[in-house]
This record gives C-alpha cells, structure tokens and sequence, in this order.
C-alpha cells in the first residue's frame, strides 16, 4: 500500500486487504495506528495498493519493516505515478488499484480504511501467483 503525504512517498505491506462491495468497488485495509503510514493515509486521502508475485518476497518484507528511512525506502525500485492519484505504484505487480478513502473506522490499535476504487489494471504478462502471507510465513497459491 502507498500514499503521498505533502510529496513524500509513504508504503506498508498490508497484512489484510479485502473486497467490501462491488457497486460501489470499495476495498478495505487496516492501518495500524502507530506508524507514520496512519496518518499519512489518512491526511492524503488517496491510496494505491500493488499485489506482488510469490517471487516479490523481499519488497513485503522490506516495507513491512519500521523504522526504514522515508526518503530512500523506493530507492532501487521501479514504480510508476498512480494516473488518478499520483500514489506510487510498483512496476511488474500483478496488478494495482488507486482509490480515494471512502469511510474509516475504530478497529482498535488499527484504523479500518474503506477505499473506493478509482482506478485498476492487471499486467497480463506474468505468470506467477500473488504473495501470500498465512499463519506466519509465506505461501503459494498452490498450497505449497
């Protein structure tokens, strides 16, 4: 997940992100409350999401990391502008979606964000399966 806030590049790994409703698309993430992504997210306004392949592992768990310094945390990265938001999204994700922040609510040391989605694509050119993050490790779709 990325956003801007006054110019600056924000991104997490988001743990949970989910379809909420299809008219309207709206998709939700939860945002810790104690990292500076909160409040970016939440003063922006805007926010894009890139789903990674299997083999991505290394970008999850680099922007899962705290504490990563803010200004070089895309160096060596490949991304491209968001076209409806600006937000940074990675080049080769199996796709991406902008959305504008719809509604957000308590969920305790989290903030839920619902996003309508503005803006989507899928890149047709890759084979692999999204990243999976279950039970405390890394999967395959497959099962593996």
């Amino acid at each position: 997940m990325s956003t801007l806030q006054s110019g600056v590049a924000h991104a997490m790994t988001a743990s949970a992100f989910t379809s909420v409703s299809l008219d309207p698309p709206l998709v939700l993430v939860c945002v810790d409350k104690g990292v500076r992504m909160h409040d970016a997210v939440l003063e922006c306004g805007y926010w894009a999401v890139s789903v990674i392949a299997e083999g991505h592992r290394d970008l999850a768990e680099r922007f899962a990391r705290s504490g990563r310094n803010l200004l070089s945390q895309f160096d060596g990265i490949a991304t491209a502008a968001g076209p409806k938001t600006g937000c940074p999204l990675i080049e080769g994700a199996l796709s991406w979606l902008e959305c504008r922040t719809w509604a957000t609510y308590d969920g305790g040391d989290h903030t839920i964000v619902v996003g309508e989605v503005i803006s989507l694509a899928a890149n047709e050119a890759t084979d692999p399966g999204p990243l999976i993050y279950y039970a405390g490790q890394y999967r395959e779709l497959g099962g593996s």
